[in-house]
């Protein structure tokens, strides 16, 4: 299964293109599911039939689901209550009833993830061929797409998988402590949720997932595109595409105040496809609603093959999917090690690295991201780092006390 999520800045239309997207997609013969996020049913407003917490069919080969958060959020609450009874009592806590709790900031975020992993292959879901995610605006969309990895390093801190060899001393523990000590039930849905996160982050690292980018042409349009092709690097991802939405006609006709606005449309347009496959997606000179609007908005296919341009492969497809860092031995000539990581539009005062045990901890412009160090690099100090070409490389010296000696 192919999974495309779709993102943009605030207002650009990403639910619109995701909806055309994912119509075209179903009246071509790809068995379809639409998932969105909005708490407000702007999903069912774009594709003119409601969408709700169940999967439904809203047009042939299309299915559209909207997760219900709040339910969600209660479930797991009241779960992890129940897991964490003893600890609640020895605290003399009250527990919370499922009707007083109201979903906090995140719980969306936490929704989508779990139907993300409900709706990939071997889930618990119908099978589909494609899965179009309406995600939310670009900042919110590239940390829900860290989450699980986050997640999965607290759990690992929080709870260190070799520690739980110790749950078999349990009782005795509690004994000499006089505490109660955690149950069983806690370690089991630590696991758990350990298994449900590494599940989500398959579906995100398979290479039948990509990004698409939406954004509506003009300077802010652009502003928006650079942090999030910035943000996309510096979690090893790239968009295969980006569509340019609400494109006003540019055949000479434009004249008076209209002049101004595809001017400036055009000038980002051409700037974009120097450097990325662009799709135009006309203006209506309406807010689309329904599939005859879906439909005319002509939406790029979930697997383009024909905007080839920069950025794409040498056979035309689109060079989608994760990115590599790869690391270069220069041991011989400068004795280092070289990590080079992808970084398009960053700048040299926007960036900080801090070597953390075995991971580094990386900052550019709005965005951070703590990733482990490849094996190699763990036996090293940092030597040194320099942007060049929108390229961060990360010199890297062996530590005498760590390296492997030489014969």
């Amino acid at each position: 299964m192919r999974t495309l999520l779709i993102t943009g800045p605030g207002g650009s239309g990403r639910t619109t293109v995701a909806a055309a997207t994912a119509l075209a997609a179903a009246r071509a013969g790809t068995r379809t599911l639409l998932l969105g996020a909005d708490r407000d049913d702007t999903l069912g407003a774009v594709l003119g039939t409601p969408t709700g917490p169940a999967p439904a069919a809203v047009a042939p080969g299309l299915t559209a689901w909207r997760p219900d958060a709040a339910q969600g959020f209660r479930d797991d609450l009241a779960a992890l209550q129940e897991r964490a009874a003893s600890a609640l009592e020895l605290l003399g806590a009250a527990r919370l009833d499922p009707e007083e709790l109201t979903p906090l900031p995140g719980a969306d975020e936490l929704a989508l993830l779990r139907a993300l992993r409900t709706a990939a292959p071997g889930g618990d879901g119908p099978a589909y061929d494609l899965l179009v995610v309406d995600l939310p605006p670009a900042a919110r969309a590239l940390a829900l797409l860290a989450l699980p990895g986050e997640l999965r390093r607290y759990l690992r801190r929080l709870l260190p998988p070799e520690r739980q060899a110790a749950r078999a001393l349990r009782p005795v523990l509690g004994r000499l402590a006089g505490v109660p000590m955690p149950t069983e039930s806690f370690y089991e849905a630590a696991a758990r949720w350990d298994l449900e996160l590494a599940a989500t982050e398959d579906v995100l690292a398979d290479p039948g997932t990509v990004v698409r980018l939406v954004a509506e042409p003009g300077p802010a349009g652009a502003d928006a595109v650079r942090t999030a092709v910035l943000g996309l690097a510096l979690h090893g991802l790239r968009a295969d595409l980006l569509v340019a939405n609400r494109v006003l006609p540019g055949d000479g006709a434009a004249d008076g105040w209209l002049a101004g606005p595809v001017a400036q449309q055009r000038k980002a347009l051409e700037e974009w496809q120097g450097t990325h496959a662009v799709h135009r997606v006309a203006h209506l000179g309406r807010d689309p609603r329904g599939a005859d609007d879906l439909a005319a908005l002509a939406a790029a296919p979930a697997v383009p093959g024909a905007e080839a341009g920069p950025g794409t492969g040498g056979d035309g497809a689109p060079a989608v999917g994760r990115v590599a860092w790869p690391v270069t031995d220069r041991l011989a000539g400068d004795g280092v090690l070289v990590w080079h990581i992808p970084l398009p539009g960053a700048l040299r005062e926007e960036l900080d690295l801090i070597r953390r045990g075995d991971e580094l901890v990386l900052t550019a412009g709005p965005f951070r991201r703590i990733v482990a160090l490849p094996s190699a690099l763990r036996r090293c100090t940092v030597d040194g780092a320099a942007l060049r070409d929108g390229t961060l490389t990360v010199r890297f010296a062996p530590d005498p006390r760590l390296w492997p000696r030489s014969r």
